[in-house]
């Protein structure tokens, strides 16, 4: 079964923790599934490479998740071989004052992909329909005008050449324990650590709800939610890589058509 179809998130989506722990890509052999993953990466690389040399494709990776849930992890383990040149890493954490004086989607729309190019948003304007309703900065009728908005924000890019592929990192609550308790006792970890993270954990099972009803409201198939199984950090990058590698292929990419005033052309 391809990963689109085995990950992608269904009506009525219920995040349960167990679901975290499910590896149905893994062979079986951590060493395996990791060259495996460095395998793909590199094959997503040359697609890039071709969708950068093209100008006619935007694509746009969401990372969303928990705290600790692997953000990070999967832009270095994914996208670690391709061009510079040709992606763009975003990071969404609390909008500045310049940023709240705008609509919400102001700074995100600055950060979408330009044609060419693969951007990954670390975080996203799905903050903006969890951590506020979690906190009750907003109420349930703002969080419905905001899923209608996010809506058609996600069709007019779609409508304008952007794949969008949006990515719910999944961990259980105990893995998540066991990450944070591992940044506060390795020193070399502090840097990584925000007392922030154990308010919001706080709010685990709430968030597990907003997660589901985020994706039951947004999901369409030019905008479509993956959730990814994270337990496993060398899973969900073999998920995430296949995901996106099939959605490249399925561009049916090829480079552009040879320039004829070059042909035959001798450099002295």
């Amino acid at each position: 079964m391809k990963a689109c179809k085995q990950f992608r998130a269904g009506k009525q989506t219920n995040i349960k923790d167990a679901d975290a722990e499910l590896k149905p890509l893994s062979s079986g052999d951590k060493l395996k599934d990791r060259d495996q993953v460095a395998a793909l990466a590199a094959e997503i690389a040359v697609l890039q490479e071709m969708l950068y040399a093209a100008q006619e494709h935007k694509v746009l990776v969401v990372l969303q998740g928990t705290d600790t849930s692997g953000k990070d992890g999967t832009v270095k383990g994914v996208f670690n071989l391709i061009n510079p040149q040709g992606i763009q890493i975003a990071n969404f954490k609390a909008p500045s004052t310049i940023e709240r004086a705008h609509d919400y989607l102001w700074r995100v729309h600055q950060q979408v992909p330009q044609r060419g190019e693969i951007v990954v948003f670390n975080r996203s304007h799905y903050e903006d329909v969890l951590i506020t309703r979690v906190h009750g900065w907003i109420d349930e009728a703002e969080c419905e005008r905001r899923y209608a908005q996010i809506r058609d924000f996600e069709r007019m890019l779609a409508e304008t050449g952007t794949i969008i592929i949006k990515c719910l990192l999944h961990i259980s609550k105990d893995e998540q324990r066991n990450r944070l308790q591992e940044r506060i006792d390795d020193p070399a970890k502090h840097w990584k650590f925000d007392m922030q993270d154990l308010e919001e954990r706080k709010s685990w099972d709430k968030y597990q709800v907003l997660f589901g009803k985020a994706i039951d409201a947004t999901d369409a198939d030019h905008a479509p939610w993956y959730v990814i199984p994270a337990n496993s950090k060398t899973h969900r990058n073999l998920a995430i890589a296949s995901i996106l590698l099939e959605t490249l292929t399925d561009l049916k990419l090829k480079p552009p058509p040879a320039k004829p005033e070059l042909k035959g052309l001798k450099i002295e």
